[in-house]
């Protein structure tokens, strides 16, 4: 093939070339909520939100981490909102929304990252900590996705990107409740994308696997280095590895083609 027709497929495919508006800012000027963007993958999203050019609202409930993140995110050059919220509430999970309207006239952009962690048998498993978990980790997805639906269906484009783990998919010793809610955001991103993807609102989900985060700074270093060995590539990831894939999903063309998928940056450890 000639590189003229090369060329001319190129500039057919990325309309901005054509019109000389082409930036490298995968995310330029889209308006984007980050949940849980004081520490972590939703902090490391944010950062590589910011410098794809993306006016973000970043959702944290401890407002110490959050305002550095949000701090890191202006000096890439990010127009920032910070949102304190704690997602476990109905108002929580729908304040980051809320917030991005009020702030930036609208949502192009959405990722639920936020959710906690906690470990324990199913034989002591508290009902209490059954639906602690249930209520921060799966239904504030369901919240903050209907509550940016309206919005990103009125202008025929948006995305929604939640943040699950491979425990949903291949399950974990004690943490029956934590994986039990990471598969339901698997359930509930597969079925939401069959309801929007018509109207050019697509909805996936990331399970990562063991990443290198404050989650699980708290766990044995026996079990992270005998954990490690296992994986193919040999190590943990870090979140840093992960926010690229929420920028894949967030762009145009790059996440285009993609619908109700669960991408997996997990070293190897779930190949399904």
């Amino acid at each position: 093939m000639s590189t003229i027709s090369l060329r001319n497929q190129a500039l057919w495919i990325f309309p901005a070339i054509r019109n000389k508006e082409f930036t490298m800012q995968q995310l330029k000027d889209k308006r984007a909520v980050i949940t849980g963007a004081g520490s972590g993958i939703g902090a490391a999203i944010a950062r590589a939100y910011a410098a794809e050019g993306a006016r973000l609202v970043l959702g944290d409930r401890d407002p110490t981490n959050l305002t550095k993140v949000a701090e890191e995110c202006r000096q890439l050059g990010a127009q920032v909102y910070a949102c304190v919220a704690d997602v476990g509430s109905v108002e929580g999970a729908q304040a980051g929304v809320d917030a991005c309207v009020e702030q930036f006239g609208g949502i192009d952009i959405l990722v639920n990252n936020a959710g906690m962690l906690t470990q324990a048998r199913c034989v002591d498993l508290s009902i209490e900590m059954w639906n602690d978990m249930l209520r921060v980790d799966l239904t504030s997805v369901f919240v903050a996705s209907q509550r940016a639906l309206p919005h990103m269906l009125a202008q025929r484009w948006g995305r929604i990107i939640n943040v699950a783990s491979q425990l949903g998919i291949k399950g974990g010793a004690e943490l029956t409740h934590y994986s039990a809610a990471k598969a339901g955001v698997i359930g509930f991103t597969k079925s939401l994308a069959l309801e929007v993807a018509k109207d050019n609102v697509l909805v996936n989900a990331i399970a990562p696997g063991p990443i290198e985060t404050p989650l699980v700074a708290g766990i044995s270093s026996a079990w992270k280095t005998a954990k490690a060995a296992e994986l193919p590539l040999g190590r943990f990831g870090l979140a840093e590895e992960v926010a690229p894939v929420a920028v894949l999903l967030g762009s145009e063309p790059g996440g285009n083609l993609f619908v109700g998928q669960t991408l997996g940056p997990n070293s190897g450890d779930v190949m399904p």
